[in-house]
C-alpha cells in the first residue's frame, strides 16, 4: 500500500536520513520509536504525502509519489487518516463538525449523519458532541482527532504520538481503538516515545517495530 525504497530525506542541506526501506502491507501494524530528532514525523509525513522525498521512491497505493500531481496526492490523502501530534481544531464549531470537517472538504457531507453517531460512540464523545474543543480534555481531544482521522473509512492510519499528551489509561483505550482499527483490516503506523504502550500492544495485534536513529531505520526487535 505504502513502500518507501532507498528514500532520503535532507533539509537546509543536513541530510535527515537515508537509505530508508519500508513497507507498509495491507492489515498490517508498525510502531516506530526513535529519539527526538530523529526524523520520525518527517518520515510519517512522506507516508501520506505531505513532504516529498530528496532520494529514492515513495509509492502511495502504486503510483510514484514524486510523480502525482496536486490533485492526485489530495485523492490519496483520503486513503490515509492522520492523526497528528497537535490536534488542532476549528475552535469556533461544535466537535461534530470538527470531526466531520474531511467529508465536508471532499463534497461527501451527506454521508456523515449516518455514521457521525456511530462514530462519536465508538469514541465515546457522544456527551460531548456540541461542546466546543476548547471545552474538551486532552483525552477527549485525542479521541476526537483519531475520529476525524477514520470518517472518511481510508485504508491506512498514520498517528504520530497519539497518547504523548494523555494519562495511562487513556493511552490504553486509544491503544484498544486503533487495535479494532487493525482488525477491520486497516494500515496502522504509530510513532512514540512509550515503549510502555508497545509493550502493552504485545497480548492484542502483532505489529512490527521500528527505531529511526542515526539516519537509518531498523527493525528494533522480533514480533511482537
Amino acid at each position: 500500500m505504502i513502500d518507501l525504497e532507498n528514500v532520503a530525506y535532507s533539509y537546509g542541506g543536513a541530510e535527515l536520513f537515508s537509505q530508508v526501506n519500508l513497507t507498509l502491507a495491507a492489515g498490517s501494524f508498525h510502531f516506530l520509536t526513535g529519539p527526538s530528532g530523529a526524523g520520525k514525523t518527517t518520515l510519517l509525513k512522506l507516508c501520506y504525502g505531505a513532504l516529498q522525498a530528496t532520494g529514492g521512491q515513495v509509492r502511495l497505493f502504486g503510483e510514484d509519489a514524486a510523480m502525482m500531481d496536486r490533485d492526485a496526492v489530495a485523492l490519496t490523502r483520503r486513503r490515509i487518516g492522520v492523526v497528528h501530534q497537535d490536534c488542532q481544531f476549528l475552535d469556533h464549531l461544535p466537535l461534530t463538525d470538527n470531526i466531520a470537517l474531511p467529508l465536508t472538504v471532499s463534497g461527501r457531507e451527506g454521508e456523515a449523519a449516518g455514521n457521525l453517531d456511530d462514530l462519536m460512540g465508538w469514541v465515546g464523545l457522544r456527551k460531548q458532541a456540541n461542546q466546543l474543543p476548547p471545552q474538551l480534555s486532552g483525552g477527549e481531544r485525542q479521541r476526537a482527532a483519531l475520529a476525524r482521522a477514520v470518517i472518511m473509512s481510508p485504508d491506512v492510519i498514520i498517528a504520530d504520538e497519539p497518547t504523548g499528551n494523555v494519562d495511562w489509561e487513556m493511552s490504553q483505550r486509544l491503544l484498544t481503538l486503533l487495535v479494532e482499527l487493525n482488525r477491520m483490516g486497516k494500515t496502522v503506523m504509530i510513532a512514540t516515545h512509550d515503549m510502555n504502550l508497545i509493550r502493552a500492544a504485545k497480548s492484542q495485534v502483532t505489529t512490527r517495530v521500528l527505531r529511526l536513529k542515526d539516519r537509518q531505520l531498523m527493525q528494533a526487535g522480533a514480533e511482537l
